[in-house]
């Protein structure tokens, strides 16, 4: 997403492309008349347009969950699906009372390039729309993209965690870290102003702002947890753990990858021809990832695997998702690719050293994430007058090290971030309420245990 400079600058340009529609000749009452009433169109368009993306967005959460669900065990499948609830639901609460607030509200000088303060409950002067866009219609997409934050970690720490415990972190993650990190580039904090290197970050749509905070919350979940009963055998070697439904893990993969045609084009914040190439480099990354991986397992195990397969289209997604305004065809499709093959290595990895991940959701998002934000500085075709300011040439046109510089700073600060602040609460959770559940409950699922019923039961007649 740019910020509001840059916005201004598009937006403008983006309503004279309607203009000529809406002017006839005569006077020049006449024609301020033509240009107001295409500027009120052109508003109208561009709130209607983000609230479908936001809708499209939040419908996402579904995904998560069936991919969640069709990697794990039928025993914890209500326990799956409750979590990605509450992180919609707890997490929209939160955001709207402090969340949003902390991420675009008040000044951005001093210590509000790092963290905001004004706008509590969306009221009072603090910062709310950008361009045309209404702060409600601005809130609701924005709020979709913090739940999403929220429920990549759930899949890391599944089949083991106590309900109570993660919603306390979904809470926290909504309200607070996942809101910092935002207002350090989104909310026109220290990275948009130009990081280190006097280069603004530039994360489009939430490569590393969404989807690597999940990944390094997931990561620091799935560290302080540990592995499932059974993961690894006494020698140490991770043992396989199907999952008791792949139809729904890639029936949720394909959820996301069209809601994905929200979150992507949806962060041009306006209803303009771009989203047009935003939405071709995001489904030719996605298609690559997917291909790479199948071939990728093809080659290492004699057989295209069907869940891999499935993350590599969501690496694809994931990695694209910075670069997806600022990279051409050929730039997204190597993009998606590399993720598509790196995603299938980093599975591997985390397994062996014991971390624990049943879906994938470290090296999907976290690890896919990084890399892709990475990328912008590599594959960037945009100079700094075709961006408004934003963005710079990358490294393979022409453009120098500064954008590749900028982009590994903001990786590694944003993650620094939320491995150090989400390590210490997952330990706080552990050392208060507790983390993780006993032996009996993981060993029986719980779906019972925690909830009371089991996801599935067997039909009954009742006569």
């Amino acid at each position: 997403m740019r910020r509001s400079k840059a916005l201004k600058y598009l937006f403008a340009g983006s309503a004279g492309v309607a203009v000529p529609a809406f002017i006839t000749t005569g006077t020049a009452f006449a024609d301020e008349e033509g240009l107001a009433a295409a500027a009120a169109v052109q508003a109208t368009l561009d709130n209607i347009w983000i609230l479908v993306a936001a809708v499209l967005v939040i419908f996402m959460q579904a995904g998560f969950a069936l991919v969640e669900a069709g990697l794990t065990r039928a025993k914890n499948v209500a326990n799956i699906f409750m979590k990605n609830l509450m992180d919609f639901c707890v997490g929209a609460l939160l955001f709207f009372a402090v969340g949003y607030a902390i991420a675009f509200g008040g000044e951005f000088t001093g210590a509000g390039k790092f963290i905001g303060g004004d706008g509590w409950f969306l009221a009072g002067d603090g910062v709310f729309s950008y361009g045309t866009l209404d702060k409600f219609v601005f809130f609701t997409f924005q709020v979709a993209f913090a739940a999403t934050a929220a429920t990549i970690v759930s899949g890391a720490m599944a089949e083991r965690t106590k309900f109570k415990s993660y919603v306390l972190y979904s809470a926290v993650i909504s309200a607070v870290i996942y809101p910092v990190v935002v207002r350090w580039q989104w909310g026109g904090g220290w990275l948009f102003q130009g990081g280190i290197n006097d280069t603004p970050f530039h994360d489009f749509a939430g490569s590393s702002i969404v989807h690597m905070t999940g990944g390094c919350a997931a990561l620091m979940g799935a560290k302080i947890l540990g592995p499932r009963i059974g993961k690894y055998d006494a020698a140490g070697k991770p043992r396989s753990i199907p999952g008791h439904n792949i139809p729904f893990a890639i029936l949720g993969c394909f959820i996301l990858l069209v809601g994905w045609f929200g979150f992507n084009p949806g962060s041009y914040l306006a209803a303009d021809v771009a989203v047009g190439l935003i939405a071709v480099n995001t489904a030719l990354a996605g298609a690559a990832g997917a291909v790479v991986a199948m071939v990728v397992t093809w080659i290492k195990g004699g057989k295209p695997d069907v869940s891999m397969t499935g993350n590599g289209l969501l690496a694809g997604l994931v990695a694209v998702t910075a670069g997806c305004w600022a990279v051409d065809q050929l730039g997204a499709i190597i993009i998606g690719a590399v993720a598509g093959a790196i995603v299938i290595f980093a599975v591997s990895f985390f397994d062996r050293i014991r971390i624990d991940d049943p879906v994938g959701a470290i090296s999907v998002h976290g690890v896919c994430g990084a890399f892709g934000t990475i990328a912008v500085g590599l594959f960037s075709t945009l100079d700094a007058e075709e961006s408004a300011g934003v963005l710079k040439e990358g490294l393979f046109y022409g453009g120098g090290a500064d954008q590749l510089i900028a982009q590994i700073v903001g990786v590694v600060s944003i993650a620094a971030f939320v491995l150090v602040t989400s390590g210490i609460l997952f330990m706080v959770i552990k050392k208060t309420v507790g983390l993780r559940v006993s032996e009996q409950e993981e060993l029986e699922g719980l779906d019972v245990h925690e909830h009371g019923a089991p996801g599935y039961t067997a039909d009954t007649l009742v006569g």
